[in-house]
């Protein structure tokens, strides 16, 4: 994480500081210091609903670093494509990936400005890690991009990421069909790992009605975010098949020796799963 201070302003003059922005409102609960104020009253407000929150946040953060390790040192992969990347923080996935093989190629890409800006600053000397300005609902200005032919072979298994993206699509941004189009792009022995917001329904109403006002507060404040059903999020994964134990809450896919998590209201509203491509 960086340790510039927002507020003293920024070199960025595409950056808002009077609208926010996901993924500053994400580093407010990841204890990071890339936010305004503005991110900080609307993270403030999510606290009102599920005051757990942050640890929702660090499970996912722990969620991505499980699942790289797996499909670094389990499933072979090489090459990386994290979309919606989010800002830069430790355990990015080019560290993870080349703490175990050396050669690990990564291109993370993400529309916020101040995620640029932090992320090309990081990796200037990486030159097998680039981040690049593009929007998840435009996938061909992604799999196109001049940046990720470099990097990318799409010839070879790709692990494709989506954590906490796929939930920022609205229902009429057809979240189905741009995650179809990544899955057509990677060839086989590709993994499509998600996780994504989960409203569980009625198996658990008090957790349910959590996520509704929290689906409420985002959209009003922040203009997105869908707490999707089980049966919804799986869709998302097409015909591919889902390494064990499936999409499940993010701190039992494959958990690390000793990890006990505290199971909050918000335990069962952040869901997670990696699929292969056969």
């Amino acid at each position: 994480m960086s340790d510039a201070d927002p507020e003293a302003g920024t070199q960025n003059d595409q950056v808002d500081t009077t609208k926010p922005s996901i993924s500053r409102v994400y580093d407010f609960m990841l204890g990071g210091k890339d936010n305004f104020a503005v991110d900080r009253q609307v993270a403030e407000m999510a606290l009102q609903i599920a005051p757990d929150a942050p640890a929702a946040a660090r499970s996912n953060r722990d969620f991505l670093k499980r699942v790289v390790r797996y499909l670094t040192k389990e499933a072979g992969i090489r090459q990386f494509l994290d979309i919606g990347s989010g800002l830069p923080t430790q355990g990015n996935v080019h560290e993870i990936a080349q703490e175990i093989t050396p050669e690990a190629r990564t291109v993370y890409a993400d529309i916020d400005p101040i995620v640029l800006a932090h992320g090309r600053a990081i990796l200037a000397k990486d030159e097998q890690t680039t981040v690049i300005e593009a929007d998840i609902r435009d996938p061909g200005s992604i799999l196109d991009h001049p940046e990720v032919r470099r990097l990318i072979d799409f010839r070879e298994p790709v692990g494709l990421l989506l954590f906490a993206i796929v939930h920022h699509l609205n229902d009429d941004e057809n979240p189905g069909g741009t995650v179809a189009r990544f899955r057509d792009a990677v060839p086989s022995g590709s993994h499509l790992a998600i996780s994504h917001f989960h409203n569980p329904g009625e198996r658990h109403p008090e957790v349910a009605e959590q996520a509704a006002a929290a689906e409420r507060l985002f959209n009003e404040n922040l203009g997105t975010g869908r707490w999707r059903t089980h049966d919804e999020i799986t869709a998302y994964f097409g015909d591919l098949e889902l390494v064990e134990p499936g999409l499940v809450p993010l701190a039992e896919w494959r958990p690390d020796p000793g990890d006990v998590p505290q199971q909050g209201i918000t335990y069962h509203t952040f869901v997670g799963g990696v699929a292969r491509k056969s």
